[in-house]
């Protein structure tokens, strides 16, 4: 007799609910049949196998459950104790989730003496590995014929987002997947512990078509490459096995081009999205670069024999060299919203250079609508490197760490809301909003632990507690001028030592708001400037907002000047003002600890300015996209922009001349030299995935560094979507494959920061909810981390928010993550 551990349900109560179907008794094999790390691992001797739903419309979860001897359950609980939270992360060792995709192609084979195996790829692992639940001589054929059509069922679901009574049966057959036959686990003596995948690892290999041909003929199925389905109709029927000729998509008509800027010839690769593996499609193609006029260009790819893809060139397409591998990779949207990933591999540096420099030229005048022949020798150059996977000159030679560090407790996401009155109940807990009004913008405290939310005409405030949640404190429940007119703030910055709030209100760009938020109210009206707009503002230094310092810096389109509150009238400063005859299109502006300060504009490039009212010590030539946000770490060494599709990463260090040592900031960089850029974006096979799973591109919020008085920087943290991402600075200056962790939420990520002194916590503030989450729930980029795991994301809204007591009573506990939604 067997007994599930089920720890889980002291947190989430019975799953029983959530499963649809089980197979009671197994085994669960990793089968490594072309891996020279062994054939094959007994990961859990005896098991169940169950679907599972989650809180998500059309998602499903196939879970293999460890099971236990009665007894060996109550003896190790007696070991491990009585802390839920710690047996709730021993159970996770217990339990082995699948999201129920058609990349996994899940799939039942019987063999002789009655037994039957469940089979699915192994995602993470190597190409040709696969999971095999054996089940049980007691289990029936009648009930595994059972199970495979509710898991077909799932994947019609989750790759159509529609119930599966809509499908016939042509539809659900497209998931009977033909493969070669299932190969045989090893026998019961195989090691009984799970190893540890590391799935981004396989993930991110480029399998050269050697290695490809070995293990398995090249496949051009891929879930990336299935167009989203028309509205069901009765009389459309959609045909059986469509994934045999879904690959890469068919070429659109090629333009005629007017001048040919590079055609080299390559390997061609496609990135296979259930393998996570670039695939060889063809050893010889010839790659072209071409102009087809006003400021249109195309890249054309084919074979003697075959079309395979003609796009045109522009930021989208999420441009990657990698001179190590001598190859290129990118990506292609279509109409139907589809994404894909290519990669074109060259015989040597010279065939790569002259395709990097038509494609560059190419990207650069589509973007800028300037010819390419104009540009300066020296910012050409920068240009180029910006788009090179290349290591930083003196970046730490450091072991790749396996692990991020982690923080004393884990995350609990389960959303939740409280009243805050003096006579709140122990289970009184909202999910909903009870407003139309959503959150928009963050700022987080430096003097004080305090986080401010701004929520339309409303500001919540928040406290970080000494256990690194969010409580929340008071709610600011109208924003308002001093007349009394209620305004949504566009832009909210903390000063004078925490104490004070300047607002922005978007309808009068020329005035500027002090809230005290003592009182909680606006007490001050600033007229900037009659003629000057103020676009964004910044303060006078990176941690002048916990000081007494009255003045800040502020922007308009074309002028950079300071804002000093307490001069009589117009409040900008005459002799430090900037201002430039031609339209910078200033976007952003970051200052250093010394008060250097960092100016970007629309246009994309970058000035440094050693103090204000002169011309900028250095100029940043721009890659072409606007820039969306500017970051500069406290020493001024590392300046970060933000892009819609990537993040821009500047060494502003002198490394050689009369200037050595200092900063672009102090002195000018010599006429032949330029600071060394980093282009931070992710790679082209995760922005296809990012793509699958939620329709949309990457667009980045304004990334910024983990902040502290006491130690450098060390992460950078922005969002895409659903994403938030913690690029590790370490990894980016060594060069590291996509150096960057993720966490999915089920909603569009407003804004985000770290807290005040450390890069172990971030605040994410979504439409309806504001949390503080710990690095260690951020994971690496796998199929499963990008599909989000929404299993502890129950189907119905939570009643108990695990508190005790109430505030007043002595014995009031904080939730697990003292996540707020819309209290205010």
């Amino acid at each position: 007799m067997f007994v599930l551990k089920n720890v889980g349900k002291l947190i989430f109560g019975s799953n029983s609910q959530e499963s649809m179907i089980e197979l009671p008794q197994g085994q669960l094999y990793l089968v490594r049949p072309l891996s020279p790390k062994g054939y094959s691992e007994l990961i859990f001797k005896d098991a169940t196998a169950r679907i599972r739903r989650t809180g998500q419309d059309f998602q499903y979860q196939l879970v293999i459950q460890r099971v236990y001897e009665e007894g060996e359950a109550e003896l190790l609980d007696d070991e491990e104790g009585e802390d839920a939270e710690l047996n709730a992360l021993a159970a996770e060792r217990d339990e082995k989730t699948f999201l129920l995709d058609e990349a996994l192609h899940f799939r039942v084979e019987s063999r002789e003496g009655s037994q039957n195996v469940l089979a699915w790829k192994d995602l993470s692992g190597d190409v040709g590995d696969v999971y095999e639940f054996v089940c049980d001589p007691s289990i029936n054929s009648a009930q595994v014929d059972t199970f495979e059509r509710i898991a077909r069922q799932c994947q019609y679901e989750r790759k159509y987002r529609k119930p599966h009574s809509t499908a016939s049966e042509a539809d659900l057959s497209q998931f009977d997947f033909e493969e070669q036959p299932i190969p045989q686990a090893s026998p019961i003596h195989s090691p009984t512990l799970a190893r540890s995948i590391e799935s981004s690892d396989a993930m991110f290999q480029l399998k050269n078509e050697a290695n490809v041909g070995a293990k398995r003929a090249p496949s051009t199925s891929s879930v990336l490459s299935e167009p989203e389905p028309q509205p069901y109709e009765e009389k459309q029927a959609i045909k059986p096995k469509p994934t045999k000729q879904s690959g890469p998509p068919k070429p659109p008509a090629q333009p005629e081009p007017k001048e040919i800027f590079a055609m080299e010839l390559g390997e061609l690769h496609f990135f296979d999205f259930p393998s996570g593996a670039f695939v060889l499609q063809d050893a010889s193609v010839t790659a072209q670069v071409s102009d087809i006029g006003n400021w249109n260009y195309w890249l054309h790819v084919a074979s003697a024999d075959r079309q395979w893809l003609g796009i045109p060139v522009i930021a989208d397409i999420n441009p990657v060299f990698n001179f190590e591998f001598l190859s290129f990779i990118f990506n292609q949207f279509t109409e139907d919203g589809s994404a894909y990933s290519w990669l074109l591999r060259f015989k040597d540096n010279k065939t790569l250079e002259r395709f990097q420099d038509g494609l560059m030229r190419a990207l650069w005048e589509q973007l800028n609508e300037v010819k390419w022949t104009k540009v300066k020798e020296q910012d050409r150059q920068y240009v180029l490197d910006a788009f090179e996977d290349l290591n930083m000159d003196d970046a730490p030679i450091e072991e790749e760490d396996e692990e991020e560090p982690g923080v004393e407790e884990p995350e609990y996401d389960a959303p939740q809301s409280e009243h805050y009155d003096s006579d709140e109940e122990q289970e009184d807990v909202e999910t909903q909003p009870n407003d139309t009004e959503t959150n928009s913008a963050l700022a987080v405290g430096y003097k004080h632990d305090r986080s401010f939310v701004v929520r339309g005409p409303k500001i919540g405030v928040f406290k970080h507690t000494p256990k690194n949640h969010l409580e929340f404190t008071t709610n600011i429940s109208k924003v308002e001028t001093p007349n009394g007119e209620k305004f949504v703030p566009k832009k909210v910055m903390l000063h004078n030592e925490d104490r004070n709030l300047i607002l922005q209100n978007d309808t009068d760009p020329n005035k500027l708001y002090r809230m005290d938020l003592e009182y909680g109210k606006v007490v001050d009206e600033w007229n900037v400037h009659d003629d000057i707009p103020v676009i964004t503002f910044a303060p006078e230094n990176k941690f002048a907002q916990m000081t007494h310092e009255p003045t800040f810096l502020g922007i308009s389109r074309n002028a950079l000047f300071r804002v000093d509150p307490r001069l009589s009238g117009n409040k900008l400063v005459d002799s430090q003002l900037k201002q430039y005859v031609s339209k910078n299109d200033f976007s952003s502006v970051s200052t250093t600890e010394k008060g250097y300060v960092a100016v970007a504009s629309n246009k994309g490039d970058i000035r440094l300015f050693d103090r204000l009212g002169i011309n900028a010590k250095t100029v940043i030539p721009a890659l072409g996209e606007p820039i969306l946000g500017l970051d500069v770490s406290a020493d001024g060494r590392w300046v970060l922009g933000t892009c819609r599709t990537y993040l821009l990463l500047i060494d502003a260090l002198q490394k050689s001349g009369k200037n050595e040592g200092k900063l672009g900031f102090e002195k000018p960089f010599a006429a032949d030299s330029k600071p060394q850029p980093r282009r931070l974006a992710l790679t082209p096979e995760h922005v296809a995935q990012f793509h699958h799973e939620t329709g949309k591109g990457v667009s980045f919020t304004p990334a910024r560094f983990n902040t502290s008085k006491d130690s450098e920087e060390t992460s950078i943290i922005t969002a895409t979507g659903p994403y938030i991402i913690d690029w590790n600075l370490s990894k980016v200056l060594r060069g590291s494959k996509a150096p960057y962790i993720i966490k999915r939420y089920e909603d569009t990520v407003k804004a985000d920061d770290f807290k005040f002194g450390t890069d172990q916590n971030v605040i994410v503030t979504l439409p309806n909810w504001v949390n503080m989450v710990g690095k260690q729930s951020l994971k690496r980029p796998t199929r499963e981390s990008i599909a989000g795991d929404f299993q502890r994301l129950p189907a119905t809204p939570r009643r108990s928010s695990g508190r005790i007591g109430t505030r007043e009573s002595g014995r009031y506990k904080l939730g697990r993550d003292e996540v707020v939604n819309s209290p205010y």
